[in-house]
């Protein structure tokens, strides 16, 4: 006790502890660097392999099917000129016991005829609910208010899966006047119906068996190596195998298949960086620039020429007492300005943001952005892909 404690009754190290090595300090400081380095090369934006890859196998359906709409306030389709709503409608009365005298054709206003599509889940079995979306055919102006009759849903195989009826929820709105003036909000000629159709038919085989097929959402090598090394970090050394930049195959373990695939996509990995890739809209003169688009040391000048047209007219009457009549001459002016383009210079290795402060400071617009990037690339200076859609 006396070698831990001092007269004043302070706390003194032992003399053994201030005269330890170095070594045991350097051991202590190596220590503490190791958890750093491995609290900082955690993931900072790891994502599950669910969001990167699906199952192979495990897919929706999509489905068609043709049918009417009723019960709209004048808003249906103009008979006269889509015949087949007619038919469509004589077909109808006609299995339900109903039969139109020869040569009848009845004007209907509240009758549409539609297109209705729908996705079938995977593993969805017959009984289960899917949403519908409704669309007008013909000259519908507006769906709202109507009710979708019984109609089937065919696959790309041809057989039915599912049957719809239901009423119509329509976001859009319209309205017209008698003078042909209309006003829409949206589209009001389509609309859907949640839980509209119910499953007749399952489809089958589509749970996956023996080994697991991942295949990604994106090629991308990188990811694909990635998650190979978090499987095999999961379930052990050799469950996982890259085929390409898509597909991944997985060797499950034995046990419950589900509880394997459940953990599967929960495991979190952080995908490769995306490619250098600069998407240009030539119509809407839209740029996106990916973060990895750099430029190589260049030097761009760019300036925009302007040209002004104006149309007036001049009258040329003659005097008071004078013979002759009154000329009108049209008359154009033609005028071409070209502002001073400035020069800004790209430094070596420019980065997203150096690159948009440098574009932003010279006053380019959207159009001009475009003309410039497409120099960059044509020059070689443009270190990315210059995709124009």
């Amino acid at each position: 006790m006396k070698a831990w404690w001092g007269q004043a009754g302070a706390h003194v190290a032992p003399r053994r502890w201030r005269k330890a090595p170095d070594a045991a300090f350097g051991l202590i400081r190596a220590t503490v660097a190791g958890l750093a380095l491995l609290v900082f090369a955690m993931p900072a934006q790891a994502e599950r392999i669910k969001d990167l890859a699906q199952v192979a196998g495990v897919r929706g359906n999509p489905l068609v099917g043709y049918g009417l709409v009723v019960g709209l306030d004048g808003s249906g389709d103009r008979t006269s000129q889509t015949p087949f709503t007619v038919q469509s409608l004589k077909t109808m009365l006609d299995q339900l016991g109903v039969t139109l005298p020869p040569g009848v054709n009845p004007q209907l206003k509240n009758v549409a005829a539609v297109a209705i599509q729908a996705e079938l889940p995977p593993f969805a079995k017959p009984g289960q609910t899917i949403d519908i979306t409704v669309s007008s055919i013909g000259n519908a102006g507006s769906l709202r208010g109507g009710s979708l009759l019984m109609a089937p849903l065919k696959g790309a195989d041809g057989q039915v899966y599912a049957i719809a009826q239901g009423t119509l929820v329509v976001s859009g709105f319209g309205a017209s006047g008698r003078d042909g003036s209309r006003i829409s909000t949206n589209a009001p000629n389509g609309g859907s119906i949640p839980n509209g159709a119910i499953v007749e038919r399952a489809v089958a085989g589509a749970a996956p068996t023996g080994v697991v097929t991942l295949n990604l959402h994106d090629s991308d090598f990188t990811t694909a190596a990635r998650i190979v090394s978090a499987i095999d970090g999961a379930f052990g050394p050799g469950r996982a195998r890259a085929l390409d930049g898509v597909t991944i195959e997985v060797t499950p373990p034995a046990g419950d298949r589900i509880a394997f695939l459940s953990r599967l996509e929960t495991l979190d990995v952080s995908p490769g960086a995306a490619a250098a890739k600069v998407i240009v809209n030539a119509r809407t003169g839209t740029v996106v620039m990916g973060g990895e688009v750099t430029v190589m040391p260049a030097a761009v000048s760019h300036g925009s020429l302007t040209v002004s047209v104006t149309e007036s007219v001049q009258v040329s009457q003659p005097g008071a007492f004078g013979r002759g009549g009154t000329v009108v001459a049209p008359q154009s002016t033609l005028e071409v300005s070209q502002d001073g383009g400035r020069m800004f210079l790209f430094e070596g290795g420019s980065s997203l943001e150096s690159i948009v402060r440098a574009v932003n400071a010279v006053g380019a617009a959207p159009g001009d952005i475009v003309a410039i990037l497409e120099a960059l690339k044509r020059a070689g200076a443009l270190r990315a892909e210059l995709e124009v859609i």
